[in-house]
């Protein structure tokens, strides 16, 4: 039974260092600040999470601290990704030219 805890373990740290790949790749290749905080939040925090999935199978006895540090990136690396991208809309960081809709763009008597 250990040596499938084992195997399951390393599949998914495999997976995860994937994802974390990518999303370094991703910071990369994106053509603006918007698509790269985008790629690099998302693909990280998959990565992350199936990182510590892998970790619990290979230690179980470190499972409830490794479930509240995946919670914890959970809340909060969508929340920062959000900040900071709303952060740099509002000083107004150059898009892509790629980019067809702003969805953040406010309209006139907007008291927002």
């Amino acid at each position: 039974m250990k040596t499938l805890l084992d195997v399951i373990g390393a599949l998914f740290l495999v997976a995860g260092t994937s994802f974390l790949f990518l999303g370094g790749l991703g910071l990369i290749r994106m053509p603006d600040l918007f698509n790269r905080i985008q790629s690099g939040t998302k693909a990280t925090t998959l990565g992350t999470i199936l990182t510590l999935i892998g970790a619990t199978f290979l230690r179980p006895e470190w499972g409830i601290k490794l479930s509240l540090i995946g919670l914890f990136l959970l809340f909060t690396n969508p929340l920062s990704s959000q900040v900071l991208a709303r952060a740099a809309h509002r000083i107004g960081v150059e898009k892509s030219a790629k980019t067809k809709v702003d969805l953040l763009v406010e309209p006139p008597g907007d008291p927002r």
